[in-house]
């Protein structure tokens, strides 16, 4: 029997019609298609991963709580911005790795659907200073591994100018080091999030971000 999509073309319909409207009137008369294009699909995907996602690590979340869960809100927070608009024109979804407390830092995967820019991203963005630390003694200390974890893959994220304090200029991952953010990145088309095959599109994009994001859970003293 053949898949059926999770996600329909209306999903970057609303998204595109969202960008061109971005205003409260206009998403209040348009929530319930807000809410059956984009945050139910976005939610049964969630919901979906729960076992698939387990084969690839046991401590990795698949929440499907409409609040509190996997799926980011669509609101913005505007009080420190002077872009008042006052809603997101994408959907995002967090799957970390299960740790004390639940935070958007903690290493996993990101999943993005925004016209014409959609991709999973596997790996930690902006941690706190400590475990930043954490991360850069570990790839200090075990350059081998953290070579054999980012292998393949094209590690981004915003860097300092200079060597970090306390760090050999010389070390063959200098300029990892340097790094404030540690991920990489798999795009979809906006067909593929829309085509039938989606959730193991997503899967085997986990599964070659996987060892990345086990580098980072380990060193930070995370189960993987």
């Amino acid at each position: 029997m053949p898949e059926t999509p999770c996600f329909t073309p209306e999903l970057f319909r609303f998204l595109r019609q969202l960008k061109r409207n971005n205003r409260r009137e206009w998403f209040l008369k348009n929530k319930e298609r807000y809410e059956a294009a984009v945050r139910d699909p976005c939610l049964r995907f969630v919901l979906g991963l729960n076992g698939p996602l387990h084969e690839i690590s046991p401590y990795l979340v698949a929440d499907p709580r409409p609040t509190g869960g996997a799926l980011f809100r669509i609101y913005r927070d505007v009080r420190f911005s002077t872009d008042k608009k006052p809603y997101k024109t994408h959907a995002g979804m967090h799957f970390p790795v299960r740790a004390a407390n639940k935070d958007a830092h903690t290493p996993g995967f990101y999943l993005h659907f925004e016209p014409g820019n959609c991709f999973v991203a596997g790996g930690s963005w902006r941690p706190d200073p400590r475990t930043l630390l954490r991360v850069r003694e570990a790839i200090a200390a075990d350059p081998q591994a953290w070579g054999a974890a980012r292998r393949g893959l094209e590690v981004e994220g915003d860097a300092l100018l200079r060597p970090p304090r306390g760090f050999d200029p010389a070390h063959p991952f200098i300029e990892d080091l340097k790094r404030k953010d540690f991920y990489a990145l798999v795009g979809f088309s906006d067909r593929q999030v829309t085509g039938a095959t989606f959730q193991r599109d997503f899967l085997r994009a986990a599964r070659k971000l996987s060892p990345l994001v086990a580098f980072l859970a380990r060193s930070i003293g995370l189960r993987y």
